[in-house]
């Protein structure tokens, strides 16, 4: 099995599994652009409606069968399962064949045994949702990533940070005219983005709610990138564009960090007027291109639009470091 690059996964477009109209945006003919989905079976589906989410998802996947599968340039399909039990019986399923992955929701360490008993089909990848009370404890945060590290940390894609259920533990929600780091997120999002990103995890961004202020979203995605969140989950499909739109990387970074891995860069440098050191910036520098990769040049620094599905990176990495004039010794 080979997990995909966390970056992807761009803006994932969560579906509830009782909408009937899910098999165009699997196959992507309905949104092009689209890079992943979720087919919910959680949250957005009512106690009741739970048998006909399983029949209607069952439907699609047989549906998906029948066309053989999803054509290549679709975007990647995960399933959010309501409980444990309710992924073993999905885990089962031959048609999973045509999903990338679970979505896990709530997941803590006492529940962690349940979750990889239940998911153990080591073609399906996993994207685990931290969105309870644990989330606030450091240590409990600590203890969860050795945990994953020791059981499931190569079928893990992201860790996706629950904003809404987050900000629900405290009897709280969001703020109209503000950004979700004008919250107690501001302190939560920094804090994953340490102690899991440490540990070696990539955490996507937490849903922005609102469709009416489109420059907070803008703001929002921002401070997203500015914490290293490599996705953002999308709840209609107007997101999209600008949260792909702000996975882009400047023109200006792609240099810094071609020059930053090239096997002739000196071992600190100026390029632009801005300190580079390989040995410090080297997986800033990797995260850049990859990011690139997949999303491509701001247009408005480049106007370079990568094909997608993107093609292999080869030997660009390797390029030579031009324009990287070393520091001064006394530095």
């Amino acid at each position: 099995m080979t997990t995909p690059s966390p970056f992807a996964l761009g803006a994932t477009l969560y579906m509830p599994a009782t909408r009937d109209d899910i098999l165009e945006l699997v196959c992507g003919s309905r949104i092009p652009d689209l890079r992943s989905l979720v087919v919910c079976l959680e949250d957005a589906v009512a106690a009741t409606d739970v048998e006909s989410a399983l029949a209607n998802l069952h439907d699609l996947l047989a549906r998906l069968d029948a066309r053989g599968g999803r054509p290549s340039q679709a975007p990647l399909l995960f399933v959010r399962p309501r409980t444990a039990r309710m992924a073993a019986l999905l885990n089962d399923w031959p048609l999973m064949k045509h999903v990338d992955g679970f979505v896990v929701p709530k997941l803590t360490l006492a529940t962690l045994p349940a979750w990889t008993a239940a998911a153990s089909n080591p073609a399906l990848c996993l994207m685990p949702t931290l969105e309870t009370a644990e989330v606030y404890d450091p240590g409990a945060m600590v203890e969860l990533g050795q945990a994953l590290n020791a059981s499931l940390a190569r079928r893990i894609i992201a860790l996706r940070i629950g904003g809404n259920d987050l900000m629900g533990c405290l009897g709280l929600r969001r703020i109209p005219a503000r950004t979700l780091y004008d919250t107690p997120m501001a302190y939560v999002i920094p804090m994953l983005a340490g102690v899991m990103g440490a540990q070696g995890f990539a955490l996507t961004a937490p849903v922005f709610e609102r469709l009416d202020t489109p420059h907070l979203l803008r703001e929002e995605l921002a401070l997203d990138l500015a914490h290293g969140l490599v996705g953002k989950t999308a709840i209609h499909p107007s997101q999209i564009g600008p949260i792909q739109e702000a996975l882009r990387v400047s023109r200006d970074d792609l240099d810094s960090a071609r020059r930053i891995v090239s096997h002739a860069a000196p071992a600190v440098f100026l390029h632009d007027g801005v300190m580079c050191e390989p040995a410090t910036h080297g997986k800033w520098a990797l995260n850049i291109l990859e990011r690139a990769r997949w999303h491509g040049v701001t247009p408005e620094n480049d106007g370079c639009h990568l094909p997608w599905p993107p093609e292999s990176p080869g030997d660009s990495t390797a390029l030579e470091a031009r324009d990287a004039s070393p520091l001064p010794a006394s530095m």
